[in-house]
């Protein structure tokens, strides 16, 4: 994260110590009859980790506009913080009436799809925000941005409950939440770089065009993987060629919380 934060030649250590500790990490991990993250469930899944990979990619997105919209909502457009909360209450609106409407239908890549259209944008409109656009265009973004927080991480879920061995569910759950928290940091860590100067109008702009590229091979993942063909329904089974029959459970909201 450091060196994420602020990237340069001179800090090239801090990457290399980084891998060397997960290099530890992963060793100490395999060779644990009960280990803290059980990577062994990785093994051999390539629609799972295309899965993990979605929701990495997805929560990137969603959180670097939690971060960097809010931010440049007091600094670059000259709001008290009250007031930058209001306008992201349609998002969270927005999100819950998704999900709402959607969470019991059963197919995963319209969700996933018509999510990531929405979050491309979402990333559009931001490249074109200034220190004086209007506040009704302000509370339209969020509630469109919305859309997507209320498909994308539900969809992922039960993709995950169609993908994963039901024996190591838990330890599947598990791991999807964390690759969204490794999103929730990449965006950290973007909001640090393109931030640097503060929140201004034009680092808002450079934030938005590397968004539209995590959006876009987020995209491509989901056109391309094959194993979204089925949708899951909660108390439903799902067959699945090489895992058998499972049942997917109840899912919950998408809104990150």
């Amino acid at each position: 994260m450091f060196f994420l934060m602020n990237p340069a030649v001179a800090h090239w250590y801090l990457p290399v110590l980084g891998l060397a500790a997960g290099s530890v990490f992963v060793r100490r991990e395999l060779g644990m009859a009960q280990p803290f993250i059980d990577l062994r469930v990785l093994g051999g899944n390539v629609p799972l980790l295309v899965t993990f990979t979605r929701q990495c990619l997805a929560y990137t997105t969603s959180y670097a506009f939690f971060h960097g919209y809010s931010q440049w909502l007091q600094e670059g457009r000259g709001l008290i913080a009250s007031q930058a909360g209001l306008l992201l209450l349609p998002l969270s609106a927005t999100a819950i009436g998704v999900t709402a409407l959607t969470g019991r239908r059963s197919r995963v890549r319209g969700k996933l799809v018509v999510g990531v259209l929405f979050q491309c944008l979402g990333c559009a409109a931001l490249s074109l925000l200034h220190a004086d656009s209007p506040i009704w265009l302000l509370v339209v973004l969020s509630a469109v941005v919305g859309i997507p927080h209320g498909l994308i991480g539900l969809a992922n879920q039960n993709a995950l409950y169609a993908q994963a061995d039901p024996a190591r569910m838990g330890s599947f759950a598990g791991l999807l939440r964390t690759f969204m928290y490794i999103g929730a940091l990449s965006a950290a860590a973007a909001s640090a770089v393109f931030f640097r100067d503060g929140a201004t109008s034009p680092g808002l702009h450079a934030m938005a065009w590397s968004l539209l590229g995590v959006a876009a091979v987020f995209l491509v993942l989901c056109t391309a993987d094959r194993s979204l063909g089925r949708g899951t329904t909660p108390g439903e089974a799902t067959p699945l060629p090489a895992k058998g029959l499972i049942r997917s459970r109840r899912t919950w909201s998408g809104v990150p919380g």
